[in-house]
């Protein structure tokens, strides 16, 4: 299941200073999901923004509002 892809890979970046690094300088929800996969994570930029709002451990999934973004 997505959702359990998704703690489980929150949860490894929490512990590791080089993921978390390459997390917050990506720019889209896609982006995480391709770091991710890269690791044997499976979800999709859109299951990792449907996640938003919801903590696992000290991290806290927030979807950034961008300036001219179309929704």
């Amino acid at each position: 299941m997505s959702i359990d892809q998704i703690k489980a890979f929150l949860a490894k970046m929490q512990k590791d200073p080089e993921i978390k690094r390459n997390v917050l300088a990506s720019s889209t929800a896609d982006d995480v999901a391709k770091i991710a996969m890269q690791m044997g994570y499976e979800f999709s930029g859109d299951e990792l923004l449907r996640f938003s709002g919801k903590k696992v451990g000290k991290v806290t999934v927030k979807k950034n509002d961008v300036p001219g973004e179309y929704n």
